[in-house]
Formats: structure tokens, C-alpha cells, sequence
């Protein structure tokens, strides 16, 4: 394991601890410095996963409703890296909690929140899977 990202997760479960054994309320928490965002970065990813597969694995804190796996211009192969938005920016802190340090298919994963910025073509991802909301306009 990256002692690295043990590190990290052990300082992320302190400080979720700390907050809570001293009632710091939502509006307090670390986490409220993102909630202008619901986006996670997503690192540390097997180059083999699919856009699916961490649809996949993420869809158990809330409605993914866009992906951005990076990918090489060249080969398009997987850089092992990817940006998700949620539906509900309060699944991004499910999300941090919980899969921040995962390991997948030999791979410890790093999971924060981020800002991201969409490029001309993100709009056309996120029309894409919108598949649950066929009639809804942009």
C-alpha cells in the first residue's frame, strides 16, 4: 500500500473524528470549504477501468450525472485519473469519506473534492448521460 495515501486517510479520519467528537456542525467541516463544487477528482485508477466501471463503483454515494476519465490523445488509453460530478454536492463528502485510501484491483485510490473547469466538449458528456432525464432541456 502507498503509505502515502494511509497517511492521508488516517489524517482525513482524524480530522472527520475530530469534528465530530467536538460537534462542529456541516457548515464547519472541512468539507464545507467545496461546497460550491460537486466534483471529485478521482486518481490512482486502474488503467484498465472503464468510464462504467467507476460509474460503477461511485453510484454507491449518489447520481453521477457526468465523467471525465483522462485519457491520451494518441492511444486512448486511461491516464488513471478521472473527474465526477454529482447530482448532490453532499455525495461528494460520501464519497471522500469513503473511498479515499479503496483499494481497487491492486490500486489505492485518492478520492478529494476539486473544482472543475468544463471544456467545450464536457457539455456535450454531460447531455449524454443525462439518460434519465430524457425531456429535460438545457
Amino acid at each position: 500500500m502507498n503509505r502515502g495515501s494511509y497517511t492521508t486517510k488516517r489524517r482525513i479520519a482524524k480530522l472527520n473524528d475530530q469534528e465530530l467528537e467536538a460537534g462542529v456542525s456541516e457548515k464547519g467541516s472541512w468539507h464545507n470549504d467545496y461546497n460550491d463544487t460537486a466534483f471529485v477528482f478521482i486518481g490512482s485508477l486502474p488503467y484498465n477501468l472503464t468510464e462504467g466501471d467507476i460509474l460503477t463503483i461511485f453510484s454507491q454515494y449518489g447520481n453521477p450525472v457526468f465523467i471525465k476519465l483522462a485519457r491520451d490523445k494518441d492511444t486512448g488509453k486511461s491516464k488513471g485519473f478521472a473527474f465526477l460530478k454529482y447530482e448532490d454536492q453532499r455525495s461528494t463528502i460520501l464519497a471522500v469519506d469513503n473511498l479515499d485510501g479503496a483499494v481497487v484491483l491492486g490500486r489505492t485510490l485518492r478520492v478529494d473534492h476539486t473544482h472543475y473547469r468544463n471544456r467545450d466538449d464536457d457539455e456535450e458528456l454531460e447531455r449524454a448521460m443525462s439518460f434519465d432525464k430524457p425531456n429535460q432541456s438545457r
